[in-house]
């Protein structure tokens, strides 16, 4: 039914919302590939490393999980402002502010949607035995080959789970969306400020039509992800 409801709202979609969607697609290709980048060596370092104060560490990585969006969002608007860095430093690098900007937007989604990525990445680094990693450092390769050769492809499934995750959890942003982008058509407007404004301006058809897109889309993510974390037989 949600399909028909998709194929049919294809036709009610306007240009700004069509707009909304590929820049909700641009957020989150961007802020998983960077996720990618950043989140997999923490994810190891969070696993391999005995210093007293990685748990403290895996705690703020995990904190957006609990705590409202909003929160999220206002302190990481009052980090952009100009009166305190990063949001300072990036004027005195660009001259621009971070604050309703795409980049801020990135930089927003990166932290919010950290923990939806290392988790997975984590479990799926710890799910690789360690007889394999030894006979591998045993058998003279070095730790970077063996982390590239051997930990990695074992552990593919549950990056490509954590990478879904974290993409299917940036498109459904809202409350930090709100408050560091705006709705900025074509900069920080994005698929689920654009509902809001449709709700907001009672144009119900247009609304359920692009609920249900965004439903099957998320959904379809998540079929994915379950498919990646089952084991194969």
């Amino acid at each position: 039914m949600f399909a028909l409801v998709t194929v049919f709202g294809v036709w009610l979609l306007s240009a700004p919302l069509w707009e909304s969607l590929w820049l909700t697609f641009k957020l989150a290709g961007i802020t998983t590939v960077l996720l990618g980048l950043i989140g997999l060596p923490l994810a190891h370092w969070l696993n391999t490393t005995r210093r007293r104060m990685a748990p403290v560490l895996e705690a703020l990585v995990t904190l957006p999980i609990v705590l409202p969006p909003t929160v999220i969002g206002f302190y990481l608007l009052v980090a952009f402002s100009p009166q305190h860095p990063p949001g300072s430093w990036w004027i005195a690098l660009t001259g621009g502010s971070l604050a309703f900007t795409f980049t801020g937007l990135v930089l927003a989604s990166i932290v919010y949607s950290l923990p939806f990525a290392v988790q997975p990445f984590q479990a799926a680094l710890r799910a690789v035995p360690t007889e394999l990693l030894d006979a591998s450092r045993a058998s003279g390769a070095t730790a970077w080959r063996t982390w590239w050769r051997v930990h990695l492809p074992l552990a593919r499934r549950g990056v490509g789970a954590g990478l879904t995750l974290a993409f299917a959890h940036t498109l459904g942003e809202f409350g930090v969306v709100l408050m560091i982008g705006g709705s900025i058509p074509g900069e920080t407007r994005v698929a689920s400020i654009a509902l809001y404004d449709e709700v907001q301006k009672l144009n119900y058809p247009v609304a359920h039509a692009f609920a249900a897109t965004l439903l099957v889309i998320s959904f379809g993510l998540l079929v994915v992800v379950a498919v990646l974390q089952r084991r194969p037989q």
